[in-house]
């Protein structure tokens, strides 16, 4: 089952007046595994940033959905409370859910859950709206990995890892 992953990725970057400073940048990635969600963050990543990048952070986030529009770039994040009866006791209790949107500015981002939400059968109130530092979404593509081959050294006698500097002579023994 895919998860969704808060990455935070720290670089150099270069702004349009042409100055270079260093930012830590947090991505929203669909993936199976922490694992994988770093993998595929060094893939995306690594595309567009020249230079050396650093992943600093990798959470498990939980989003009951998303909602992404093409013509929005700001990232919202949207509490939603219902009351929902607990099936084996009867009695109520109340349930949160977090859902992301894209939207220009808070109002439309209230307008765009209320549209997403107007089919869901139980009353629901927005307690809280507030704008997220995500830059980018990734969703989850089984294909992306697909030609993503870890190095692992063994054939040369080396790890190759971002994350450490080790090396090891393969097949000798002490």
């Amino acid at each position: 089952m895919n998860s969704w992953y808060t990455i935070k990725v720290k670089f150099t970057k270069e702004f349009q007046d042409g100055t270079l400073k260093r930012v830590t940048e947090p991505y929203l990635i669909s993936s199976m595994s922490f694992t994988e969600a770093e993998a595929r963050i060094y893939k995306e990543v690594g595309e567009y940033v020249r230079g050396e990048f650093l992943v600093t952070s990798i959470a498990k986030t939980d989003f009951a959905d998303i909602f992404e529009y093409d013509d929005a770039d700001n990232y919202y994040k949207a509490k939603v409370s219902y009351v929902s009866e607990d099936a084996d006791s009867g009695k109520e209790k109340k349930v949160n859910n977090n859902y992301l949107v894209s939207a220009k500015d808070l109002k439309e981002a209230y307008e765009r859950i209320e549209e997403s939400l107007k089919g869901l059968m139980v009353t629901y109130e927005i307690p809280a709206i507030s704008l997220t530092q995500i830059v980018e979404i990734f969703p989850y593509d089984p294909e992306a990995l697909a030609d993503y081959e870890p190095t692992t050294g063994e054939e040369e006698g080396e790890i190759n890892s971002p994350n450490i500097n080790v090396a090891y002579a393969a097949g000798e023994e002490e």
